[in-house]
């Protein structure tokens, strides 16, 4: 396993659309493993593939406590398959723009279906935290920040703020 370095706001390939994956094999599960390295190690609950420069259809998270064991999760060809009506505001953050965060405005509830870390067809319901974030990195696979949700004057301030942080 290794840490990967993570693009910040404004590299090109985070706009890049993800491809999807074929296979689910040992070259894949290595990188997914490298993504779940590079994101406890930023530390974050989440990682989209392109994020680390590999734009495909691949997601890490975990959205575990503190004080609680690890509990990593892989979702490969992640797709939204319902998302309820109803919205709820969360404050965002993301690895990509580090130190900037806001409110977006998600369904409340969303239905996906994803290959697991095996290769294996799920289908499961999110609501609350984990449909956040899986919203959140799914809008990575299709080259969307979250800042992109926001007003055009907060998202220049927020790519000013990046890169005055990543001068420093």
């Amino acid at each position: 396993m290794a840490i990967r370095e993570i693009l910040v706001v404004p590299h090109p390939v985070l706009k890049q659309v993800s491809t999807p994956v074929d296979v689910v094999d040992d070259a894949l599960r290595a990188l997914m493993d490298d993504m779940l390295e590079t994101m406890y190690d930023a530390p974050g609950i989440g990682l989209a593939a392109v994020q680390i420069g590999v734009p495909k259809r691949v997601i890490v998270m975990d959205l575990s406590g503190k004080d609680e064991p690890r509990a990593p999760r892989y979702f490969v060809n992640p797709e939204i398959v319902w998302a309820s009506d109803d919205t709820a505001p969360y404050e965002e953050g993301c690895l990509s723009v580090p130190e900037y965060y806001d409110e977006v405005e998600r369904p409340a509830r969303v239905k996906l279906k994803y290959l697991n870390y095996q290769g294996e067809a799920v289908e499961e319901d999110a609501d609350g935290m984990f449909a956040v974030c899986i919203q959140h990195e799914m809008d990575h696979l299709e080259g969307v920040l979250f800042i992109d949700h926001l007003s055009r004057l907060k998202r220049e301030q927020a790519i000013k703020k990046v890169k005055k942080l990543v001068r420093a």
